[in-house]
């Protein structure tokens, strides 16, 4: 027997209200996760003309609830333990982080565990080291992609059969 909706009760495809101002909306997306400025700025752009957009979010800054700082190491403590330093460089380039900003949360983060990253990465998805060839490049092109470097590749799957893969 199916359970019936009050008739009082709203259906579930009625969408929730929309924020009232900018301002709202900013706080909004801020309180669900860090995000930079760019990627914010995106967001709001439908809400107002670019003067406005920006207005609101050097507000925002000065009040030191948007700052790209803080999002870039957010960024990277949470996904630093499933990519390498290449992929995590270009995915906050891509979110409009800059670059000082991204090697500065790169290093406080990461270090130098870069290549035990890689091979925890590795021991997690791959049961044993490669046995030919074929198998040793499948293994490097997951960690390429990734974001591990050929040198952290190569110290990652040395010593396996097809190390040298012709």
């Amino acid at each position: 027997r199916r359970r019936q909706r009050p008739p009082d009760a709203t259906p579930a495809s009625v969408p929730p209200p929309m924020a009232a101002s900018l301002h709202e909306r900013a706080l909004r997306c801020l309180a669900l996760r860090e995000h930079s400025r760019a990627e914010l700025a995106r967001k709001l752009g439908s809400l107002g003309d670019a003067d406005e957009v920006n207005a609101e979010l050097d507000r925002l800054t000065e009040l030191g609830l948007l700052s790209d700082a803080r999002f870039a190491d957010a960024y990277v403590r949470a996904k630093a333990a499933r990519f390498g330093a290449s992929r995590l460089r270009l995915e906050l380039s891509r979110r409009g982080v800059s670059g000082e900003l991204i090697a500065a949360s790169l290093e406080d983060n990461c270090g130098d565990g870069e290549l035990e990253r890689a091979r925890d990465i590795h021991r997690r998805k791959f049961a044993e080291p490669p046995q030919d060839a074929r198998e040793w490049a499948r293994q490097a092109r997951f960690l390429q992609g990734r974001g591990f470097s050929s040198e952290i590749i190569r110290s990652v799957l040395k010593g396996h059969p097809g190390d040298e893969p012709a």
